[in-house]
């Protein structure tokens, strides 16, 4: 029985072994047939651990925590303010604010190699239209911020399609300045040939140019020796006429060609232009110069100088220059236009449905989102520009330290620049009209202005016909631009 037990023992000890061994054969047959399963689908499975990835990376940007962003500033004159402004910010938020500042001239080139490294700029600047060209690339669409909503007049972001890629944030403009005393007297006249009593009602050519003719005829009444300062058109002194007035006829002319969404980008497309707006141009230009207080034969003689002197010493009820010219005004010795009468006008050359024209702002001052860095830090850096613009401490030092005309609607009265011009161009963008945009950008070259500029004084000297003097802007361009 013993040896029946041994040998039943024996035997059911080999019949485990060899289970044992089959089990482990199956399983090795097994782990070859999945391994042949993958490799059939190894296309679903890349496409899976890829979302997987995707989704990692999203939630990772998510939740990424940002502790510094980057600032290419433009300008070194107002580094140090933005380094001031950068260390307030951190102390307030936490978040560092890295400035770096381009040497002047050359931040372009600054960029472009700045954008190339691993830690690139995550807030820079373009130059309007023309630069968004350069780095559509790298703009990120800012239509749904707050800074885009802050604008005062959108009409001045740099878009394409429906998508907002700068926002302005420091503007300048020009149009008339008039001396609204001067204008009051006028209308208290007993016997002045129109029915306008409010430079309010002012608001197309016709109207001005009635007004205007009207002051010309009471200029000793009103104690003035013309109603515009002098047209000066002496070598050098032509920018006024050659530049920005000639801007509004070629912003209309541009502003018809719907193949663009702007101005700037269908001028700078423009080998030739027809000059159609001419005419206009003329309208307020011959207005200015048959009703100055220099002589036609005078007016290449004159400089801007002499026109803001003139203006500010009473002499005149009427001046285009831009918000700038306020410095100039003020320190003019004897100067007697009080602060509060010093007012813009919109330039109207008689183009259909100009009621509706603002005043000629415009800037080459633009902020960009860098598209290329996480969702978190574009965040990060749209909160930095919004607090600048729309908190206590950063509108200060928007206003008193930086110097800036901000085209936003976060500013109150008394966060405004105290400068009238300045306050005046703000106060023209918050009105129901459209700005012009400055549209002199896409000029060819400043040759092209100089013949302009020229032709200009000759017609005033009664030396050329304003048919050649539209010929040679049109001839002009085209030699220009052909260069």
């Amino acid at each position: 029985m013993r040896k029946l037990s041994k040998l039943l023992a024996i035997l059911l000890t080999l019949v485990m072994v060899a289970g044992a061994l089959t089990a482990c054969g199956g399983g090795d047959k097994e782990k070859d047939t999945s391994k042949t399963t993958d490799n059939s689908g190894s296309e679903d499975k890349k496409d899976e651990a890829s979302n997987e990835e995707t989704s990692n990376d999203d939630s990772a940007s998510n939740d990424e925590t940002v502790d510094e962003i980057y600032y290419l500033n433009f300008k070194p004159e107002i580094a140090e303010v933005y380094n001031q402004i950068a260390a307030d910010y951190e102390a307030e938020t936490g978040i560092k604010v890295k400035v770096v500042t381009a040497a002047s001239g050359t931040y372009e080139q600054t960029l472009k190699s700045e954008v190339a490294k691993s830690d690139p700029p995550t807030i820079f600047q373009i130059n309007g239209p023309v630069g968004y060209e350069s780095w559509k690339d790298y703009t990120l669409d800012l239509k749904d911020t707050d800074l885009y909503s802050y604008l005062s007049d959108k009409t001045l972001a740099v878009t394409s399609g429906d998508g907002v890629y700068g926002i302005p944030y420091v503007v300048e403009g020009y149009g008339i300045i008039y001396n609204n005393a001067i204008m009051e007297k006028y209308f208290a006249l007993g016997d002045k040939a129109t029915d306008i009593t409010s430079m309010d009602q002012v608001n197309n050519f016709a109207t001005l140019q009635a007004v205007v003719e009207d002051m010309t005829a009471q200029a000793d009444a009103l104690g003035i020796k013309g109603v515009f300062a002098s047209t000066s058109l002496g070598a050098g002194e032509q920018w006024r006429w050659q530049t920005h007035l000639a801007n509004i006829p070629l912003y209309y002319e541009f502003n018809d060609n719907s193949a663009f969404d702007n101005s700037v980008l269908a001028g700078l497309a423009a080998d030739e232009i027809g000059f159609t707006y001419g005419n206009n141009f003329r309208n307020i230009f011959d207005l200015y110069v048959n009703n100055s207080a220099s002589q036609k034969g005078l007016l290449g003689s004159k400089s801007v100088n002499d026109s803001m002197a003139e203006f500010a010493l009473g002499q005149v009820a009427m001046v285009q220059n831009g918000n700038w010219a306020w410095s100039q005004i003020n320190g003019v010795d004897g100067n007697i236009v009080a602060a509060e009468d010093i007012k813009f006008l919109p330039i109207y050359t008689g183009v259909a449905g100009e009621e509706k024209q603002g005043l000629c702002v415009g800037t080459e001052n633009y902020f960009a989102v860098n598209s290329k860095v996480s969702p978190a830090k574009q965040q990060a850096s749209i909160d930095f520009i919004e607090w600048l613009f729309s908190s206590a401490k950063g509108k200060d030092y928007v206003t008193n330290q930086l110097g800036f005309i901000a085209p936003f609607t976060t500013f109150e009265d008394n966060e405004k620049p105290a400068d009238p011009l300045a306050r005046e161009v703000l106060a023209w963008m918050e009105k129901d009209v459209e700005s012009v945009a400055w549209t002199f950008a896409a000029f060819p070259s400043e040759e092209f202005k100089n013949y302009f500029g020229d032709a200009l004084l000759e017609y005033v000297q009664g030396g050329m016909a304003w048919d050649d003097v539209a010929t040679i802007v049109k001839d002009s361009w085209k030699s220009e631009k052909a260069k």
